[in-house]
């Protein structure tokens, strides 16, 4: 097996979950270029694995994500995925995977690493962990899904607050705002994660998919994952969906299991 320890993102996949691992602990894993092109081709991988059920996102070290290397920017270097500017920022806020994606939030996750937090489905936060969006202190916005995205994931005026004031908030406040799903002591952060990970990929597959691509084209108006949908009127699209699903071997299967009371055998078609 090759030796992954300096590889600037880490990819693992155990019992169908894949765990990406943004691996710069020395620059509190800042996104360069190659960060960015590896959490992209990492995502893509879980993405087409039928093995995969659910991504976790994790940081080594004691930090999340700080957001863009400035260094690098400083240097002139583009800290855009290679080859792929559609992904986004570190290869991953714009790119849409069907799997269900966690972050398990370790440490430090202002700016860019609050813009992965909101571009994952569920977070799982260590207790010492600062969410922000501190870009205007700076002269900067955050133009990586953070000001589309928070106001769609809290009332408008805690939105507003935290991206007008750049102000962080602690993994507790995010928790009862509502960015965050648990908050842990930071050693149990993976473990965590991991949990709900099994727990949803103990499910059938394309339930599990198709029900998180109905929320997010119905949440609310033009999805916030550019391309993928535009307005769509929701029961349509329920209904194309359930269809889908209705009719699949999967759904075949769950009922059928429940009646033989086993567990199911999920074919993911």
């Amino acid at each position: 097996m090759s030796d992954t320890s300096s590889d600037p993102v880490r990819y693992e996949v155990t019992d169908g979950i894949a765990v990406l691992t943004l691996n710069r602990p020395e620059a509190m894993n800042s996104v360069n270029s190659a960060l960015a092109t590896a959490v992209g081709e990492a995502l893509e991988a879980a993405s087409t694995d039928p093995a995969v059920r659910a991504v976790v996102l994790t940081g080594a070290g004691r930090a999340f994500c700080a957001g863009a290397d400035l260094k690098a920017i400083s240097r002139g270097e583009s800290i855009a995925p290679e080859g792929h500017p559609e992904w986004g920022f570190a290869g991953f806020v714009q790119y849409w995977t069907a799997k269900p994606v966690i972050a398990a939030v370790n440490g430090f996750a202002m700016g860019g690493g609050t813009e992965l937090a909101l571009a994952c489905d569920l977070v799982v936060a260590a207790d010492t962990a600062v969410f922000g969006l501190p870009e205007v202190k700076r002269g900067l916005i955050a133009a990586a899904g953070g000001v589309i995205r928070l106001q769609r994931q809290l009332p408008l005026k805690r939105a507003l607050e935290l991206a007008l004031t750049g102000d962080g908030v602690e993994a507790e406040v995010a928790r009862e705002w509502g960015l965050v799903n648990r908050v842990v002591p930071a050693g149990a952060v993976l473990d965590t994660a991991l949990e709900l990970a099994r727990k949803i990929a103990a499910n059938a597959p394309l339930s599990v998919q198709y029900t998180k691509q109905m929320m997010h084209r119905t949440q609310q108006g033009l999805s916030d994952w550019n391309g993928q949908w535009g307005t769509e009127e929701p029961w349509a699209v329920n209904s194309d969906l359930a269809v889908t699903v209705f009719t699949s071997a999967d759904a075949m299967e769950g009922p059928l299991a429940f009646a033989q009371k086993r567990e199911p055998n999920w074919q993911g078609k």
